[in-house]
């Protein structure tokens, strides 16, 4: 056994999706703590070399970055089996973190691992040591192109946890697929690479707004100088340099993949002619300067490489003409071979006066010379018999097995030669790796950059402003992939959130209005301006957001014996748990999985908790109307609704966003649209009716109809200011002494 292939392994092309990364992952758990357990996490993409660490805190945010990962594999001690089900197991000494060290230390050839920055990170160090250990058992060769370990601190990136993913659409629609998500739309790439890279970028949006100004820069250079479309035709013919040079680190790369290298490396002075229009300092600078041409390179590999070369370097042929003075020898050799037998042939039948005499070959005796068995006394004694026939009697001379030799060992040495020019080749591409991930890595980063300016263009994106204040404003926002999605005009919406006036929007309307498209644009547009792309709108400002959270829709999940309010649930209390200030959440429908009064309550408090405590920018759709009665209660809730216009008995959806509540629900239409037969909707009327007289009868507000405006509030009663002081207060945020100063408040309005 040579090599053992597992899923995260593979690194030959022909088995490999070009725009998807095959990542490993090894989980390294640490001590339980009295609130959480942390793991380090070992990254690792063995098909180009990219090789990461990072610690999390606890389950939940491990969750979050295996969501983000989705790795084809994962390691994880053989102790904790069950608790990650689905994994490899490997032996716990695997992650002893002495031995992890030293595997690390070992491979990067250093004296310790300051050098990467992760000394402080001794779970991730043992869970990448165990990684590396398992690759190298099956890998069973030098794995040169893993040359550095990168740390990843989660604190930089915008957090979408498995949920936001899904119900967003990211990577692939609820149904799977990945066409119709937003990484199908946003990917116009021309290079695999720069596929995978897109999909990193997106999976990892920033916080950091400097660096997210810093792409925007470039996409804004781009499109001002008309630079994508004619920079896209250049990419076009680029092959997936990263992963070619990670094959020429392990030594598996083919002749054809040093070809299709020489060819990317072509196009080099090409890319940089295109994009030296920008005068210094230009933010394509950077990006231009490390596409600078490697021409010395270029150089050897076409006076090396034939063109047109064959898939497999044993058919011969791969090696150029007048590369190597002996290889075109022995060529020569092979080639004339036919002059110099005809030679010989003309030689021996003058010399003989034989005419017929005939030199010929076959596998089994070789090259022979053949005469008429009539004629074999005529034959002169220098004639070596060889075989004999029925007719003919076949003979061989010391030229003529001389010449044999020699022909037969030219292949053989040829053979052998052209193998040793072409591994010359890949050791002398070996001592330049730096400089070719460079190269590979910016034309990765400009064909991103392209993709991203040419849709901007296309579909008439515009750039964020990324500003250091807190809230998001959007105006006529739109949702990327509807709005593509559909023949008819999108109709665009503003928004408006800030973390004091206005922070949480109870968005009331019908069915089929439009409330979750605006809920989910809105998250999107957060997203692609954190990526550092232009964003759906006429404008946009973004402030500082550090997590998105998503709470819209629900099924069960029967394998966890999980009902569909319990998944509603689990959802709502990992936001309420976990959403700060700075984070974006989206709530759609909370407590329609129970009754109606334990469902309003459960969105009530919920819609509460939000506004007080955690005082997240919120969307909270719903279709219970007491929730609209928060607005006058509640500083920093509004509310706003979808309109629509009902005509006879149908209803017109006008999907734009409105100030205040809704008034009406329009479920019947809803159903009417559906195709629910007519005497069920007839009986649904009556229904209908009855509800409201025996609602309005004993002067309740009807929670399903959205009929009636809202009972008229109280009279001030004695206990009212007590109750005020009471729900104003925030625990969390209080010190002892405020803390002591609010209880004498309340003892004073309870006297």
């Amino acid at each position: 056994v040579v090599r053992v292939v597992t899923p995260g392994t593979v690194s030959e092309e022909a088995l490999l999706d070009d725009r998807e990364a095959r990542l490993i992952v090894a989980l390294c758990p640490g001590t339980p703590g009295p609130k959480a357990t942390p793991v380090g996490l070992g990254i690792l993409e063995f098909a180009s070399g990219r090789f990461s660490v990072m610690e999390v805190a606890d389950h939940a945010a491990l969750a979050t970055e295996l969501a983000r990962l989705d790795p084809v594999e994962y390691l994880v001690p053989e102790g904790l089996a069950g608790e990650f089900p689905g994994g490899q197991t490997l032996p716990e000494w695997h992650f002893d973190p002495v031995s992890a060290r030293r595997v690390l230390i070992e491979h990067f050839r250093t004296r310790d691992l300051t050098g990467f920055g992760c000394e402080d990170l001794p779970l991730g160090l043992a869970a990448a040591g165990a990684l590396l250990a398992y690759v190298q058992s099956r890998y069973q060769g030098e794995l040169g192109h893993i040359t550095g370990l990168a740390r990843e601190a989660r604190g930089s990136t915008l957090q979408l946890d498995a949920v936001t993913r899904q119900n967003l659409e990211i990577n692939r629609t609820l149904g799977g697929s990945r066409d119709g998500s937003l990484l199908a739309l946003l990917d116009c790439t021309r290079t695999a690479m720069g596929s995978r890279l897109l999909g990193r970028w997106l999976n990892q949006p920033l916080r950091d707004q400097d660096h997210i100004r810093a792409r925007q820069g470039v996409l804004r250079e781009l499109l001002e100088a008309g630079l994508p479309e004619g920079l896209h035709r250049i990419l076009a013919g680029i092959a997936d340099c990263e992963r070619i040079i990670s094959r020429i680190a392990l030594r598996t790369a083919r002749p054809r993949d040093l070809v299709a290298l020489l060819q990317a490396l072509e196009r080099l002075p090409a890319l940089q002619e295109a994009l030296s229009g920008g005068l210094p300092p230009s933010p394509l600078g950077p990006l231009r300067d490390r596409l600078a041409p490697r021409t010395e390179l270029a150089g050897q590999l076409a006076r090396a490489l034939e063109e047109r070369p064959p898939v497999r370097l044993s058919d011969g042929g791969v090696i150029r003409p007048g590369f190597d003075t002996e290889l075109d020898r022995l060529r020569g050799l092979e080639n004339d071979a036919e002059a110099v037998l005809r030679g010989i042939e003309a030689r021996e039948r003058e010399l003989t006066g034989l005419h017929q005499l005939r030199v010929a070959y076959n596998r089994v005796h070789g090259y022979y010379i053949e005469v008429a068995r009539s004629l074999s006394e005529r034959v002169p004694a220098r004639f070596v018999r060889r075989q004999t026939l029925k007719n003919a009697e076949r003979y061989t001379t010391e030229e003529l097995k001389r010449f044999e030799d020699e022909i037969l060992s030219a292949r053989e040495r040829a053979q052998t030669l052209e193998q040793e020019l072409f591994d010359g080749l890949l050791a002398e591409l070996q001592q330049h790796m730096d400089t070719l991930r460079e190269f590979a890595d910016a034309t990765a980063e400009l064909d991103v950059f392209c993709s991203l300016a040419a849709l901007a263009e296309r579909l008439d994106w515009t750039c964020p402003v990324m500003t250091p204040e807190g809230g998001v404003r959007i105006e006529a926002g739109r949702h990327p992939v509807v709005e593509s999605a559909r023949e008819q005009p999108f109709v665009p919406n503003d928004l408006s959130l800030d973390p004091e006036a206005r922070r949480l929007l109870v968005i009331t309307g019908p069915n089929m209005g439009g409330k979750s498209t605006y809920m989910r644009q809105t998250a999107l547009i957060v997203i692609l301006a954190c990526m550092g792309s232009f964003v759906p709108a006429r404008s946009a400002r973004i402030g500082p957001i550090d997590r998105v959270f998503t709470r819209i829709g629900a099924s069960d999940d029967l394998a966890s014996g999980r009902s569909t309010f319990m998944v509603e649930m689990t959802e709502a209390a990992n936001i309420l748990h976990n959403a700060g200030p700075e984070s974006l959440v989206l709530m759609d429908e909370v407590g329609r999985g129970t009754s109606t009064s334990d469902g309003l309550a459960l969105a009530l408090a919920c819609a509460e908790r939000l506004a007080r405590h955690n005082r997240s920018l919120t969307l909270f759709a719903t279709h219970y109307f007491e929730l609209t009665a928060l607005a006058e209660r509640e500083r920093g809730v509004a509310n706003v609704h979808t309109d629509a216009i009902e005509h006879q008995d149908t209803v017109v959806f006008l999907h734009r966003i409105q100030e205040g509540p809704a008034n009406q629900s329009y479920g019947l239409h809803v159903a009417a649209l559906a195709g629910v037969p007519a005497p069920a909707l007839r009986r649904a009327r009556q229904h209908l009716a009855e509800l409201e007289a025996r609602a309005l009868a004993a002067d309740a507000q009807p929670q399903l109809g959205l009929f009636s405006t809202p009972p008229p509030s109280p009279a001030p009663g004695p206990g009212d200011a007590l109750l005020e002081e009471v729900r104003g207060l925030e625990p969390d945020r209080m010190t002892p002494r405020q803390a002591l100063e609010a209880l004498y408040r309340l003892q004073e309005l309870l006297d």
